[in-house]
This record gives C-alpha cells, structure tokens and sequence, in this order.
C-alpha cells in the first residue's frame, strides 16, 4: 500500500494486517534543490503529484502517536519501532469514519496521552475539534500537502511542500519494507547527511512544541 493509495475506512483489525514501511524522512529549506537532479541522475520514475489538506493531532506528552484527519477519516498509526538503520516504522491502527465511536476514539486519545472525558456515543468531526480544545494535552495543527510522489529502483519516494499553520518548509522521504535498498536510494538522493525527521517533530518544531 502507498501513501498516494486512495483514502478509506480501515477497521483496527484489517490496520494490523498491513505490512508496515520504514520511512526516512527530512524536514528543511532548500530540499527541493538536491533532491530534484539527484532523482534524475538515478533514473527516477515519476507516478502522481497530490495535494491535500490535513489536520494533524499533536500531543505534548508522546512522538509514539501519528493522528491526523484527511478526507473526512480520523487515521492513526503508532510506533512500532525503527531499523537499526534508524528508520522508523510506525503501524497503521486504523481509518475511523466521522462520527467516531467512542471506543474508537478512547483507544485513540489513550496513545496520545490525553486525558479527556467522552460523554457521547460517538463524535462528529466538529466535536472532535471542540474536544480537543478542552485540554491542554493535545492541539490540532492545520497542513497542507503539495506531494510528488516518484520511486528510484523501485523503491517509493516523493518530494513536497509542507504548510504546518501557513509556514512553508519543504520535505522528502524513502519508504520500503527492504532496508537495504532505502539505504542505497537515499545515498543516491544525496540526503543520508540530513536528520531523519518525522511528521510530528516538524510540526511541533514549526509550532514551538518542541
């Protein structure tokens, strides 16, 4: 499954059969520049270009939670450890269709270290975000996503434009099951020195969560 694959429902139990990817990732100014002429030296393929607004949730106690909202679903996934690469791997938990259950969104909110009473059955996206402006736990931060997505030597990649609240910083990735190869391909992007940074961090470091 791709991160370009179509947004849908996915219950907890079918989350936990996907194969999870380890991703490297990089967060900056000026990412585009090196990445662009590498991809072309190593004989990229080019296969979609998307954009996207998301919302993602970012707690003040754990990194080990990925919770965002986009086209409608609230989708998690949680840490799952990291290569000795030091790729990380986060598993998918599922994509919950507004109005959430409650269960659901208990689990949710209990891998986000947040402490919040749930007094309905279920949550609308508009009562999702009036709950979480009731606790100082977790804040939800506005992104847009202007993605291309290619792979080098069949591994998936892309290279993008992020807005976290408006501020514009540009990003790019590798992602595979083979670890292997990750480690040639992104020698060959030319980005092995640059820290490998995920979604939570930099949005935190462009709010001043972090």
């Amino acid at each position: 499954m791709s991160v370009f694959d179509a947004n849908k429902a996915t219950t907890s139990e079918d989350a936990e059969k996907i194969v999870p990817r380890a991703e490297f990732r990089v967060f900056g100014q000026g990412i585009i520049d090196i990445v662009k002429p590498a991809m072309w030296k190593a004989q990229a393929t080019l296969f979609k270009v998307r954009h996207s607004g998301e919302t993602y949730i970012l707690s003040r106690h754990t990194n080990e939670a990925n919770v965002k909202i986009r086209n409608g679903l609230l989708d998690i996934k949680t840490r799952d450890g990291e290569t000795k690469e030091g790729y990380e791997i986060y598993q998918p938990r599922g994509k919950f269709q507004f109005p959430v259950k409650k269960d659901e969104l208990a689990t949710i909110l209990e891998n986000l270290q947040a402490n919040v009473e749930l007094n309905r059955d279920g949550y609308s996206f508009d009562a999702f975000l009036a709950l979480i402006k009731t606790t100082d736990d977790i804040v939800s931060v506005g992104v847009h996503k202007e993605r291309y997505g290619f792979s080098v030597d069949g591994v998936i990649c892309e290279y993008g434009r992020i807005l976290f609240n408006g501020a514009m910083v540009e990003t790019t990735c590798v992602e595979s099951e083979d670890y292997g190869a990750m480690e040639k391909v992104i020698d060959k992007l030319e980005i092995s020195g640059f820290e490998n940074v995920n979604y939570l961090r930099a949005a935190k470091r462009v709010v001043g969560m972090e």
